[in-house]
């Protein structure tokens, strides 16, 4: 629910695009539990520009601003113009301020929702992608970016510690610098009665600056889907491990829309390990309309014991959780609207509303 203007200004394109959708499942199903009585904090949207030749040779210029109701997120990315059976190059400058609910915000609810506790992340990174030419059914990419990392308050004033006092950052100072090289694959084989994904991604920590931060990140995700004459099945497994040097925001959350529907973000907990299992069964109900069950299931494999502060222990999340529920999709040109009711171990229900752009199956 939104609306969307295009404008032509010489070879550059802008599009300006404002978002009603967030606002409305937020005001219907999730009220806020973060004070904000500012005008422009309510604002939903996207601008977008886009120049296909930058300085006559093909470069391409895009900057995109969006802003949520809670969050801002500003990309500026220049990409050079390649050979194609080269590796792409671009070079990334970004900037996002997000609430640090999944790690920091205390369950809601018997879980099923997650408040703030006045911890934001000013995340500033610089850096080059490289993504390489796609093979058969293999994608890959590498990255190398410099992050600045500061967590704010609500108003906006760096802050070291949490509400209990302990420390946000691994540095203890009121930042954390790291430079990290990030390696990315995908497979995909997707047919017309089954599909099976992978994706693979591993985070290394560069000691080349400082007091920066060196770990290894890696996280794996598996899913495949089978059809059952006019039913589909889909399973999927993501796992994920951090050693190393390491603040509470990098932790594993578990818990929420995408990882362990019923619960609120983060909710069931945030560890150096995770484990979330997920299972959906999709039956044809009408002409675009689908009903489904499915049942999620996560863990933080007693992990959350070894994240500085122990934030998930303090706020009381269980470290294992399990979902289950229902949902109606139906299929529209625009996209797929879904309707997902959820409930969690402690038999309290959520609701989940969504609109998937990629067009209805």
């Amino acid at each position: 629910m939104g609306a969307q203007q295009s404008v032509n200004a010489g070879k550059a394109k802008v599009d300006v695009h404002v978002d009603l959708t967030h606002m409305l499942c937020e005001a219907l199903l999730l009220p806020p539990m973060r004070n904000s009585g500012a005008t422009f904090s309510q604002i939903v949207g996207r601008i977008s520009l886009k120049h296909p030749s930058l300085f006559g040779r093909s470069e391409k210029l895009d900057v995109i601003l969006d802003k949520g109701i809670n969050e801002s997120n500003a990309v500026i990315a220049f990409r050079r113009p390649r050979p194609e059976w080269l590796s792409q190059q671009s070079f990334v400058i970004q900037h996002t301020m997000t609430p640090e609910i999944a790690v920091h915000g205390f369950p809601a609810d018997n879980f099923t929702r997650s408040g703030s506790r006045g911890v934001n992340l000013s995340r500033l990174s610089l850096g080059v992608e490289l993504n390489e030419p796609a093979t058969s059914n293999w994608t890959s990419g590498t990255s190398v970016k410099f992050e600045h990392i500061r967590p704010v308050n609500n108003e906006g004033r760096s802050i070291a510690r949490d509400h209990d006092g302990f420390p946000l950052t691994c540095s203890g100072n009121l930042h954390d610098n790291m430079i990290i090289l990030k390696q990315e694959s995908g497979y995909a084989d997707v047919n017309d009665n089954s599909f099976l994904k992978v994706n693979f991604q591993m985070e290394q920590g560069l000691p080349l600056v400082p007091k920066s931060l060196t770990f290894n990140r890696v996280k794996c995700a598996v899913s495949k889907g089978i059809k059952l004459g006019p039913t589909f099945l889909v399973t999927s497994l993501t796992g994920g491990s951090i050693v190393g040097d390491m603040a509470p925001y990098q932790a594993f959350a578990i818990g929420g829309l995408g990882s362990v529907r019923g619960y609120g973000e983060g909710a069931v907990g945030a560890g150096r390990l995770c484990l979330v299992a997920n299972c959906e069964y999709t039956v044809p109900l009408a002409k675009h309309l689908e009903g489904s069950i499915f049942m999620d299931c996560g863990s933080d494999l007693g992990s959350a014991r070894h994240v500085p502060g122990n934030p998930a222990l303090r706020q009381g999340k269980p470290g294992f959780g399990v979902g289950f529920g229902y949902g109606v999709h139906f299929n529209t040109d625009l996209g797929q609207i879904r309707v997902d009711y959820a409930m969690n171990a402690f038999s309290r229900k959520t609701i989940y509303f969504g609109i998937n752009s990629g067009g209805g199956s």
